[in-house]
């Protein structure tokens, strides 16, 4: 088992872990403080925020404590007008640079020996009505990912959905419009990352989305985390959702899912320990795991979802959880 984390996670608390340093803590730093959490395998790098130097190099020092890295994720930030959108910006000349940026960002990806490149296009979309020509916008969308598809086809490019924000609406708000773009796009590198949170935020349900997108497409990514689905939360995974999560970890088993567990938690909102809290969260999904292995030798738990008996499943899933009543 794989598991990966966010990097900008690190810099929680940064007081305390450099207190005679001021500015913000290094790339190396941060996860010179990751490599220190039991049972971290990887880390993924924003692109190009993370990747400062030659991504050899990177990749080799993160090599040298114990990292590896997992994929690259792209992020729109360079220029200002990206806020008005990347790939459907509309200035032909940003949409350009977008798309060369995230050609150059699948490049440093595969330098440092990673064949994953993530693609959150939350600058795309809207905020008011009769703001944009929604075909047009579709078409650009399109363009853009079947471009950076075809830049490198070994490389793998999924497609992170989220309903909004920064934009009041995004373009790939929700599994099954993702799921139309990836059909349009044709492109046979292309895949999904399913947000746990960002899932609640659609109002979907987690394990439902993934088996659509292992019907439709391929899930390429998973990010653990947890929330009240009003926002963008961040919580440690099962804080709030805890039988939904353990859903979904049976329902990507059973679909084959092989990639990492990416935790996209924000200790640094807060200011909580960093290192303790991925290692809790590694901790909580390996406990959720053997609770699945529990549930699958359990053949009452098939019957009771053949018969669409909520009570029975309920009652079996409590059980494995909380171990059987006296």
């Amino acid at each position: 088992m794989r598991f990966a984390t966010r990097l900008n996670s690190f810099a929680s608390r940064a007081e305390a872990e450099w207190p005679d340093q001021k500015g913000k803590p290094s790339v190396l730093q941060m996860a010179a403080r990751a490599a220190r959490v039991d049972g971290l395998t990887d880390l993924d790098l924003n692109y190009p925020d993370h990747v400062g130097e030659d991504p050899r190099e990177l990749a080799s020092k993160l090599g040298d404590m114990g990292l590896a890295i997992n994929g690259f994720a792209m992020r729109y930030y360079t220029n200002p007008a990206f806020k008005l959108g990347a790939f459907t910006n509309p200035d032909a000349a940003v949409r350009r640079e977008a798309i060369d940026l995230t050609r150059r960002g699948i490049d440093a990806a595969r330098a440092a020996g990673s064949n994953l490149m993530t693609i959150w296009l939350g600058q795309d979309g809207f905020d008011y009505a009769f703001q944009a020509d929604y075909d047009r916008l579709w078409d650009h969308e399109i363009y853009g990912i079947r471009e950076v598809c075809a830049h490198d086809p070994d490389c793998l490019i999924s497609i992170e959905y989220k309903p909004n924000e920064p934009r009041a609406y995004s373009l790939m708000p929700d599994c099954a419009t993702t799921l139309l773009a990836i059909r349009e796009a044709g492109a046979p590198n292309l895949g999904v990352t399913l947000d746990f949170a960002h899932v609640l935020y659609a109002d979907e349900q987690p394990a439902f989305a993934a088996a659509l997108i292992a019907r439709h497409s391929r899930l390429l990514g998973v990010h653990l985390n947890d929330g009240y689905a009003k926002r963008d939360d961040g919580l440690m995974v099962g804080a709030v959702h805890s039988v939904q999560t353990i859903e979904l970890l049976r329902q990507i088993r059973r679909d084959g899912y092989d990639g990492a567990i990416y935790f996209d938690t924000f200790p640094d909102m807060t200011g909580l320990d960093p290192v303790r809290e991925c290692e809790v969260n590694i901790r909580t999904v390996r406990r959720m795991l053997e609770v699945v292995d529990r549930l699958e030798r359990d053949n009452r738990l098939g019957e009771a979802i053949d018969r669409q008996d909520a009570v029975a499943s309920n009652a079996i899933v409590q059980e494995a959880m909380l171990a059987p009543a006296n």
